[in-house]
C-alpha cells in the first residue's frame, strides 16, 4: 500500500469524485494497520446446496416452482455422492495446513446457497437447516465452519424464519470460536475478525439494512485487509449478468454507493451465486476492489476446466456466450451491462470449472489457490492483493 498519499487525503478526493459524503469517523490515515499479524488461511467454498427428496413438500413445489425438480434431485445426488468427498478433502486439507508451524487454519467460509431451500413450509426449512449443521459437524472439518446468506438459503415459505432459527445460534458459536469478540449473531450481516484481515458478512437479501450497516462497518474499520463476503457477483461476469446485488435499475444509487465504499476500501470480495470461477479488479469511488467467486457443486470425481476467459480484453458483451442458451430474449440487455461496467474493470478470468479453494494471508500479502473438484493439485494461484494496485 502506498504511503505518498494519506488516506485522509484519499478519501476526501474519492468522495468527491464519486459525490458522496463521507462521515468524518471513515477519513483515517494511510497505514494504521500493522502488517506484522500471524499468517493464517481459510478454506473458500463455492455454493453447496445440501438437500434431501424428504426436505421437500412434493405438492407444494409442484404447484410453485415445477420446473425446479430436476436440479432438485441433482443435488440430493450430490449430496449423497459427491459432497462427503469433498468435506473429506477439505478436513485433509485443514489437517495438513495446520501441521506447517508457519501457517494456521482460521476456519471454512462457505459463499452462501448453504441448502438448496424450496421446502415448502418453515417446519421442512428447519430440518433441511438442522441436517446441514449436523452434515457439517459430522464431517469434523477441524476449523469453526462460517457461510453468508444465499439466496436458496431463503427460498421457499418459512425459509427465511428457519434460517434465523437454526442458522443464526450455528453462526453465533462458529463465530466465537473464531474471535469472542464477535457477540451474538442476529442478522445475516455480521463481521468477524482474524489476524491483520475483518470479514464482514453482507446479506444480499436485506440490501438497503446491509448498506447501511457496511458503511458504518467501514467507518469504524481498523484492520489491515478487508473480506465482503456476500453471495451473488458485485461486479457482473459470464452469461448472467442481471444477477449480481443490486441490479436492478431503482438500486442504482445503492449500488455505486456500495462499489464506492469498496474501491475506497480497498476490499476484497468473495461470492458465488454463478456457479463459476471469476477474479477481477474493479475501480470504484477513487479505488480499487478484487472479487474472486467459484462453485463448490461438483458433480462427480471428473472435473474439467469449460469456457476459459482471460484478460481485460475478454470482459465485454460476447461473454454471454459461454452460454448461449441462457435468456436469448435478455442478450441486448445483458449486452449493455457489460457496456457499462467494461471502463472500470482492470483485470478478469473467469472459468467454468468448480472446486474449493484455500486463501492465505501473510502480512499485506493475500492468495488464492483454486483447486479443481476436489482434487488436491492447484489449478492455479492468485495474488489477490496484487489486483488492487495499479500498473505502475
Amino acid at each position: 500500500m502506498k504511503t505518498t498519499l494519506t488516506r485522509r487525503k484519499f478519501l476526501r478526493t474519492s468522495a468527491t469524485a464519486a459525490g458522496l459524503t463521507l462521515a468524518p469517523s471513515i477519513v483515517r490515515a494511510a497505514t494504521p494497520y500493522a502488517s506484522g499479524a500471524a499468517r493464517f488461511s481459510f478454506v473458500l467454498l463455492g455454493d453447496l446446496h445440501f438437500d434431501k427428496m424428504e426436505h421437500h413438500d412434493l405438492a407444494w413445489l409442484d404447484r410453485k416452482h415445477p420446473n425446479d425438480l430436476s436440479q432438485i434431485k441433482n443435488y440430493t445426488r450430490i449430496t449423497r455422492e459427491v459432497t462427503p468427498q469433498l468435506l473429506a478433502t477439505v478436513r485433509e486439507k485443514v489437517a495438513e495446513l495446520n501441521r506447517d508451524a508457519a501457517t494456521r487454519v482460521a476456519f471454512v467460509l462457505q459463499a452462501g446457497d448453504l441448502v438448496e431451500g424450496l421446502c415448502g413450509s418453515e417446519e421442512l426449512s428447519t430440518v433441511q437447516n438442522t441436517e446441514a449443521v449436523a452434515f457439517i459437524r459430522d464431517a469434523q472439518l477441524g476449523a469453526p465452519f462460517l457461510f453468508t446468506k444465499g439466496n436458496h438459503d431463503v427460498t421457499g415459505d418459512g425459509a427465511r424464519e428457519a434460517f434465523g432459527k437454526v442458522f443464526h445460534p450455528f453462526l453465533t458459536a462458529q463465530a466465537a470460536a473464531v474471535s469472542s469478540a464477535t457477540g451474538a449473531v442476529k442478522e445475516a450481516f455480521f463481521t468477524v475478525g482474524s489476524g491483520n484481515a475483518q470479514f464482514a458478512f453482507f446479506d444480499a437479501y436485506q440490501t438497503a439494512a446491509s448498506l447501511a450497516w457496511f458503511e458504518a462497518v467501514a467507518a469504524k474499520r481498523t484492520a489491515e485487509h478487508l473480506f465482503v463476503v456476500v453471495h451473488p457477483p458485485v461486479v457482473p461476469y459470464g452469461a448472467r449478468a442481471t444477477w449480481h446485488v443490486f441490479a436492478a435499475e431503482r438500486e442504482k444509487a445503492l449500488r455505486e454507493k456500495f462499489l464506492a465504499l469498496l474501491g475506497q476500501q480497498r476490499a476484497l470480495v468473495l461470492g458465488g451465486h454463478i456457479h463459476r470461477f471469476n477474479t477481477l479488479a474493479r475501480e470504484a469511488g477513487g479505488g480499487r476492489f478484487a472479487q474472486l467467486a467459484l462453485s463448490s457443486v461438483i458433480s462427480g470425481p471428473e472435473v474439467s476446466v469449460k469456457t476459459p476467459l482471460s484478460g481485460i480484453a475478454a470482459y465485454n458483451g460476447d461473454q454471454i456466450m459461454v452460454e448461449p442458451k441462457f435468456s436469448p430474449d435478455t442478450e441486448a440487455q445483458r449486452r449493455a451491462v457489460y457496456a457499462a461496467e467494461q471502463p472500470f474493470v482492470k483485470a478478469f478470468e473467469y472459468a467454468d470449472l468448480p472446486g474449493y479453494a484455500v486463501v492465505t494471508v501473510d502480512g499485506p500479502r493475500v492468495t488464492a489457490q483454486m483447486y479443481a473438484g476436489f482434487g488436491r493439485e492447484v489449478w492455479r494461484t492468485v495474488d489477490l492483493s496484487a489486483l488492487l494496485h495499479r500498473p505502475a
